[in-house]
């Protein structure tokens, strides 16, 4: 019989969980039921981080000062108390989980605090190494299928997803947090400047810019999702599924009427292109 306290724990995270939108699924009934707890509790921890960095009206020091004790709790989580670590432990101790990769996170999260801009492509990949890629491969560590081939996929699709909703978020990022996720040497060299985003102007410039770092989200999200295929059962269609959206989401914002600050929403036709997708292994 499973502590009641652990079992508070779990149902906390699947609450945080079911009342966050995304884009891309999250813990769907499509994953196999002994992985939905583990990964709602992934999500949860994130979840929690990200709104330390992001919610409120705390200034910076205070945000990185509350970012640095969320990670003191996760070096010392066998002591914690909070119902996020409580559940994080167990999944950690069942699965074997790398510690490091919530570190990581936890790494991005304080960037958010304090880094608005990007020098160029590799200064924003660094940045996803941490936000996005610790998530693909905790995913592949909990089906147990740790190669460095799908640990390279799960960084390559995970990456392209993280930046696909940078470009869907482009106006939102600029205008909340004042933060520009696209490479300051590239925007430079099609003739883009910070007043493009401020006032939301989609010219040709513009377009062109986007049109080449959705291209190359594109072909990144290509090159890995044969890891769709090569996880089992519901993991792989729900992997395919993730796939299938961000490749949706992609081509809405390619197709978007000249105005690439529109953000694309997935209706009825895109989720059942998606499953039909998925269930084709394509």
């Amino acid at each position: 019989m499973q502590d009641p306290e652990l079992e508070k724990a779990y149902r906390h995270c699947e609450h945080l969980t079911r009342n966050h939108y995304e884009n891309f699924p999250v813990a769907s009934w499509f994953l196999p039921k002994a992985l939905r707890r583990p990964i709602t509790v992934i999500y949860a921890f994130a979840r929690h981080a990200d709104d330390l960095a992001d919610e409120g009206d705390a200034p910076a020091a205070q945000r990185l000062q509350q970012l640095q004790e969320y990670g003191q709790q996760l070096d010392n989580i066998t002591a914690s108390k909070d119902p996020v670590f409580i559940a994080l432990h167990d999944v950690i101790r069942q699965h074997q989980l790398p510690l490091q990769l919530f570190r990581d996170l936890l790494t991005a999260f304080k960037m958010d605090v304090s880094k608005k801009r990007y020098a160029d492509f590799e200064d924003l990949l660094f940045y996803c190494r941490h936000s996005a890629n610790p998530i693909g491969r905790l995913l592949v560590h909990l089906n147990r299928r740790v190669t460095d081939q799908t640990l390279h996929d799960a960084d390559q699709i995970c990456t392209a997803l993280q930046l696909i909703n940078f470009y869907q978020d482009l106006a939102q990022d600029y205008r909340e947090n004042g933060r520009i996720y696209l490479p300051l040497d590239e925007m430079q060299q099609f003739g883009v400047s910070e007043d493009h985003i401020q006032s939301q102007r989609s010219d040709s410039a513009m377009q062109g810019l986007m049109a080449f770092q959705i291209q190359r989200a594109r072909d990144m999200l290509l090159s890995g999702r044969q890891l769709g295929t090569m996880l089992p059962g519901r993991m792989g269609f729900e992997l395919r599924m993730v796939i299938a959206g961000g490749l949706r989401i992609a081509h809405k914002l390619i197709n978007n009427n000249g105005n690439v600050f529109a953000r694309p929403r997935l209706n009825r036709l895109d989720w059942l292109s998606m499953v039909w997708h998925a269930l084709r292994r394509t």
